[in-house]
């Protein structure tokens, strides 16, 4: 008789493909994050908003490390496991060297690094997208939302360019 499997032993599989859809609009989402957010944060993510477009904020909204906040500026931030990346995030569903957010002209734009499991924006895989506010960008486990300046988004055409399926 096979004796049972003790539970520290049980695995499990992450699905890091398209999840359903269950989240409020973007515009909803960021309501909701300057709501829940401190004096101080809801300073800064004004700031941002009303800025010229100079720099912008990815916010953890979904997963670990939620409510982590990191500011991108001119100079562009990268996005890995390795903890030498603007963006660190420390999990083993995220490449060492994952992803990047550059500036480029007047937009922030979001490049995946070749990484294994690959990124998603707005569930969609993507290896390139224009970056506008309420854009959620998914890189392993964690969910995080782009806020850019609304003069930018203003400004810019809604076609975005997304590459990568499978």
């Amino acid at each position: 008789m096979a004796e049972p499997v003790p539970s520290h032993e049980v695995t499990t599989t992450l699905h890091l493909g398209v999840r359903s859809v269950t989240d409020s609009s973007p515009v909803a989402l960021i309501e909701k994050l300057i709501a829940e957010s401190s004096s101080e944060e809801q300073q800064v993510l004004q700031e941002v908003m009303d800025g010229d477009g100079d720099r912008a904020m990815v916010f953890i909204h979904r997963g670990p490390s939620r409510g982590a906040r990191f500011l991108i500026t001119e100079a562009g931030s990268t996005i890995g496991r390795a903890p030498s990346n603007e963006i660190f995030l420390d999990d083993v569903t995220v490449s060492r060297s994952h992803a990047s957010i550059k500036k480029d002209g007047p937009e922030f734009i979001f490049t995946d690094s070749g990484s294994l499991n690959g990124s998603y924006i707005n569930n969609q895989q993507a290896s390139t997208h224009r970056l506008q506010t309420g854009d959620e960008i998914q890189i392993g486990k964690f969910h995080m939302l782009f806020i850019g300046s609304k003069i930018i988004e203003g400004n810019t055409s809604s076609s975005n360019n997304q590459s990568g399926g499978k």
